[in-house]
């Protein structure tokens, strides 16, 4: 808005009677001036024309949780069940659950006493008959540097990786701080390994475990990393990895693992900890933990990835400190688990 109004300015630079035009004469000049600023085409469309960009996109629900006190430590990670709509919190402190669940009303319906040591990220795999939350450790204890999966109760069903060991060997697998981990609704599993340790790598897995590729080394140039901090796979094929320590997103193909783009641009004032899409993947939504705030940005069509374009942006209180972040499929609500606040806020879509 603020680039069309320079435009439209430059158009009508003229004497205050020159203003008082005919309606003809005005709207010439308004179609001038937009046509001055709009927009970079890419491949023939204008992507950033079908997505709203005038006010806030999303809104405080300050009724979840129904009991703030419940959370009783550090909270890093969050995820939401894309069916049943039950929210799965990881936090860490000394004698305090490390896994919390809510109902999507925000009542605490649970609380695990895992083996895990350090949850950094989790997430919620569902379907009609199974649901399982995958929860990564980077403690160095007995239990650390691995991905456990558990039941919607918190029964431990398998550990990828070593326990207790880190490393950086692929058969059998091993992670050193292993941040996040994406899965499928085929099974495939997308993990980023890790947060600080060893390994800056973009592994993909089958359902049963076994390595389709493995992408990454630590550097900054293109498919390197330097912290790779969260992962999500959109509905075309793509992978997005919040390349933390290079201020950048980077994107590959899920089926081959080719290096497809990268965003810097919105990334110079703080860096991306976690990628989520919005349900109707509109919006790529970025956490900055450094700056307080979520950036929204405008998702690229098909075939590109572009330049990134913020359209807005949910600036939280200062040292809230967001970490990482999701998304509910079905009400498009977005929960953000903040450290500094010791907290999951959630915010809903404005209609």
């Amino acid at each position: 808005m603020l680039a069309w109004w320079g435009a439209f300015k430059g158009v009508c630079r003229c004497g205050r009677s020159r203003w008082l035009m005919g309606g003809a004469s005005f709207l010439l000049l308004v179609a001038l001036a937009y046509r001055a600023a709009r927009p970079q085409v890419i491949n023939g469309l204008d992507f950033r024309s079908l997505w709203k960009t005038a006010g806030p996109l999303y809104k405080l629900d300050i009724s979840w949780p129904k009991f703030p006190g419940q959370i009783t430590g550090q909270t890093f990670c969050v995820a939401v069940d894309p069916i049943y709509e039950i929210v799965y919190v990881g936090q860490r402190g000394n004698n305090v659950p490390k896994v919390l669940v809510f109902s999507e009303e925000g009542y605490l319906l649970q609380a695990w006493n895992t083996s895990v040591e350090m949850p950094h990220g989790i997430f919620a795999a569902s379907t009609p008959n199974l649901t399982s939350v995958w929860i990564t450790d980077v403690g160095t204890g007995k239990y650390g540097h691995t991905i456990q999966q558990y039941s919607s109760s918190g029964k431990l069903l398998q550990v990828i990786g070593t326990p207790g060991k880190a490393g950086s060997g692929v058969n059998p697998l091993q992670f050193d701080q292993p941040a996040e981990i994406f899965v499928e609704e085929t099974g495939d599993l997308y993990i980023v390994d890790g947060d600080g340790g060893m390994n800056n790598r973009l592994v993909k897995l089958t359902p049963d475990f076994k390595t389709l590729w493995l992408r990454g080394e630590n550097g900054t140039g293109v498919a390197q990393f330097r912290i790779p901090h969260s992962v999500t796979v959109d509905s075309v094929g793509r992978v997005w990895v919040a390349d933390r320590g290079n201020q950048r997103i980077q994107v590959f193909d899920k089926t081959t693992g080719e290096w497809l783009g990268s965003w810097s641009s919105c990334f110079r004032e703080d860096s991306p900890y976690s990628v989520r899409f919005s349900a109707d993947e509109k919006y790529v939504i970025v956490a900055h933990l450094n700056t307080d705030k979520i950036s929204i940005l405008a998702a690229p069509p098909i075939g590109s990835i572009g330049n990134c374009d913020v359209v807005d942006i949910i600036q939280l209180a200062e040292n809230v400190k967001p970490h990482l972040v999701d998304v509910s499929m079905r009400t498009g609500a977005v929960y953000v688990a903040e450290i500094g606040a010791e907290q999951v806020q959630r915010y809903v879509p404005i209609d």
